[in-house]
């Protein structure tokens, strides 16, 4: 087959690459620039020029063409302003959900012709065709698996998208990039939010929204023991970061009209809940589920919980889910799982 390799300069891309041109596709690799390190120059060097280096590296190495396509443009307009939007409101967001369904496996398409047969990646996930349909399903690896992060994509999309990762762990992965002898064979996995690079969320937001200061009240008290530099700046259930002796201490509730963010270190199980409520789906089969009892994940990592999915309206449902948990934020996306397959997600509202 003719395949575009989403090439982003990391082990887990560099390996996809390297499988599938052993197999003997004619492979093009793409490196997309989509990070705004040049709003941070003042920071030092750029990053993603470190990442095109390795990039470089592995396509020499492979003699595969490689080329540069920048979606700076249209990654502002569909991640980033999303990103700031759902930050200023008081809301979690999850750019990288968005930058998977507009970006990697969106915008992209529509950038090369359609002669490439598959666009690929380094995710961990799978596609399987059933019965005329595309069907997302997890990898053998419950710590790297990807399908939370692919959850927004269709049919279309899915049909297209090609994941060579999808049956091995990164265990294996490492020992591929070793047998292959990359140039990035020992480079670390990036993390954070892919946009942003080296640059840290914190600076990202104080370029954006600026320093405003506040309270840091305690949740059963209402004592004031501290301020912050803007409710932004948390995200409940946050532990890390607050700079606070006497704890640990939790982000349990923002209020963004009065810029307070309060805590508590007492009750966690007064704070947990189990139900809430969803929007925004996106069912990857374009139907909603027929089972009511299903898998969550209320945010990428291994851990699921089982779940009760209720529609209220063509809009809404409710998810009751087995077990409490006290990390449950506006914003965050809901993502559900039949078992192996994941079925879509959707949009944490209260």
């Amino acid at each position: 087959m003719k395949i575009a390799v989403l090439l982003s300069g990391g082990v887990d891309s560099s390996v996809a690459l390297n499988l599938l041109k052993n197999e003997g596709h004619d492979i093009t690799a793409y490196y997309l620039k989509i990070w705004l390190q040049d709003e941070f120059s003042f920071l030092g060097d750029c990053p993603w020029e470190e990442d095109l280096e390795y990039a470089r590296g592995v396509c020499d190495r492979a003699d595969v063409p490689l080329e540069i396509i920048s979606l700076q443009n249209e990654y502002w307009d569909n991640v980033v302003t999303y990103t700031i939007s759902e930050i200023k409101e008081g809301r979690t967001p999850n750019p990288d959900i968005y930058c998977n369904s507009l970006i990697k496996f969106g915008q992209f398409y529509d950038k090369i012709d359609d002669s490439f047969e598959k666009v690929a990646s380094g995710h961990y996930a799978k596609v399987e065709p059933v019965n005329g349909k595309y069907l997302l399903k997890r990898s053998p690896d419950p710590i790297k698996d990807q399908t939370y992060f692919l959850a927004y994509l269709n049919q279309r999309q899915l049909s297209r998208a090609l994941f060579p990762l999808g049956d091995y762990k990164k265990s294996e992965v490492r020992n591929f990039a070793e047998q292959f002898n990359l140039p990035n064979k020992n480079r670390k996995d990036s993390q954070g939010i892919c946009f942003l690079g080296q640059v840290k969320f914190n600076e990202f937001i104080k370029q954006h929204l600026g320093v405003v200061k506040g309270d840091i009240v305690v949740f059963e008290t209402g004592e004031k023991i501290g301020e912050h530099e803007g409710y932004y700046y948390f995200t409940i259930g946050q532990r890390s970061g607050l700079k606070l002796g006497g704890g640990p201490w939790y982000v349990v509730k923002k209020d963004p009209s009065q810029n307070i963010v309060y805590i508590s270190k007492e009750n966690k199980s007064e704070r947990s809940r189990n139900t809430f409520n969803v929007a925004k789906f996106n069912w990857i089969i374009g139907e909603n589920p027929v089972k009511k009892n299903l898998q969550v994940k209320i945010r990428h990592g291994q851990r699921f919980f089982n779940c009760t999915l209720n529609f209220l309206d063509d809009k809404t449902a409710e998810v009751v889910l087995d077990e409490p948990d006290q990390g449950i934020a506006p914003g965050q996306f809901a993502v559900f799982y039949d078992n192996k397959i994941c079925l879509g997600g959707s949009v944490i509202m209260e």
